[in-house]
């Protein structure tokens, strides 16, 4: 009975210190959550919202730059992120996915450049959690990964006028993945998880951040835009799928950083 009780204490405890770190590894996202919430409860304001929401963007980067929370190799792939997600941005608005129904002065193409920041801030998330959760990669292929992930990008931007194909896309990833594990150290433990895992776990954790962004009116769905309603289920995957993209773009500068972050190529 006491090693059961002392058992179910021990996970007790590696259960909140892992959520405790993955909390800290939300700290950007988090911040900019914080700041779409009290950008909403302003009355009136002499700055449009979105405008405002750049400005807390850019600081909240110098901040985390400036304290050492994010390094240069960390800053630059979180700025790769933004871009990436601006330009999916602007394809998608057009395409009339989604929309941001506030006006602003810095919106192009109906996109205001705030947005770029909620790509960047997943960026952030697996950048810091690289560090603090010293994260190593076995059995994981690079080149093939580029390559999966760089279709499931062209797919966000042409699943419109082509055919989706998401889900061959997942598919494939699955099976590029099917060895492939994350091990991660919660205090002085090392775990291990199937990498394929905890791309549907942070995107189904994402789709749950978008339902809160989409209160918020950070943008909306057509179906949103009278009466807010949740995200479909099936945007899930898409996020699934963005982390891919995301982590594929900040592996290669994590990995560099030390002995701790290191990944084995299957052979």
């Amino acid at each position: 009975m006491d090693s059961l009780i002392n058992h179910a204490r021990t996970l007790t405890g590696q259960l909140l210190r892992f959520a405790w770190l993955e909390a800290l590894s939300c700290a950007f996202a988090a911040a900019l959550f914080a700041g779409m919430a009290a950008v909403e409860l302003l009355p009136t304001a002499p700055v449009a919202h979105y405008d405002l929401l750049l400005g807390f963007g850019l600081l909240l980067t110098l901040v985390a730059w400036a304290t050492g929370w994010e390094i240069g190799r960390d800053v630059a792939a979180v700025a790769g992120c933004h871009l990436l997600g601006l330009v999916l941005e602007l394809v998608k608005v057009r395409a009339g996915s989604w929309s941001y129904p506030h006006p602003a002065l810095t919106k192009v193409g109906g996109v205001p450049l705030y947005s770029g920041f909620m790509y960047a801030a997943v960026g952030s998330f697996v950048c810091t959690s690289w560090r603090l959760l010293g994260l190593r990669l076995s059995g994981y292929r690079p080149r093939l990964m580029v390559l999966l992930a760089a279709a499931a990008y062209a797919n966000f931007l042409t699943n419109r006028w082509c055919p989706d194909l998401r889900w061959p896309i997942a598919l494939l990833l699955v099976l590029a993945t099917a060895r492939s594990s994350v091990h991660f150290t919660v205090g002085a433990r090392r775990y291990r998880m199937p990498l394929a895992l905890s791309f549907t776990l942070i995107g189904f954790f994402l789709w749950l951040a978008e339902n809160i962004a989409t209160a918020l009116g950070a943008w909306r769905y057509p179906y949103q835009l009278h009466t807010w309603q949740p995200v479909s289920v099936a945007v899930w995957s898409s996020w699934a799928l963005l982390i891919v993209v995301v982590f594929v773009l900040v592996t290669p500068g994590a990995v560099r950083r030390g002995a701790s972050a290191r990944y084995t190529e299957a052979r």
